[in-house]
C-alpha cells in the first residue's frame, strides 16, 4: 500500500479526484487495485491533512515515481503503508 500526502490540501478534494488519482496512477505506474482518499478531522500540519492511499499490484516502482513528485505545486511525499493497518481502516497513523 502506498500513502501519499501533500498532493492536494484541506478543502481541495472533490468528487473526481479519487478517480482522477486512479487513472493516472494506473497509466503512470501499472495496475491500481484500490484507492482511498481519507481527510484527517485532527491537527494535522497542512500537508499531512489529505491522506491518499494507493495500492498498486508492483508498489516498487510507484513509490519512486511518486515520492519528490510535483503535484498542482505541491510536493508528493510518498511511503509504504501498513497493510494490516490500513485493512483495519486505520488512516491516521
Amino acid at each position: 500500500m502506498l500513502f501519499e500526502q501533500n498532493m492536494v490540501g484541506p478543502g481541495e478534494v472533490d468528487d473526481e479526484l479519487q478517480d482522477e488519482v486512479k487513472e493516472e496512477c494506473a497509466e503512470k505506474y501499472g495496475p491500481v487495485e484500490k484507492c482511498l482518499i481519507h481527510e484527517v478531522q485532527t491537527r494535522v500540519p497542512l500537508e499531512q491533512a489529505i491522506r491518499i492511499f494507493v495500492q498498486f499490484q508492483r508498489p516498487s516502482d510507484a513509490e519512486k515515481g511518486l515520492n519528490a513528485r510535483f503535484f498542482g505545486g505541491r510536493k508528493v511525499q510518498a511511503t509504504y503503508y501498513d497493510d494490516d493497518r490500513f485493512q483495519r481502516l486505520d488512516l491516521t497513523a
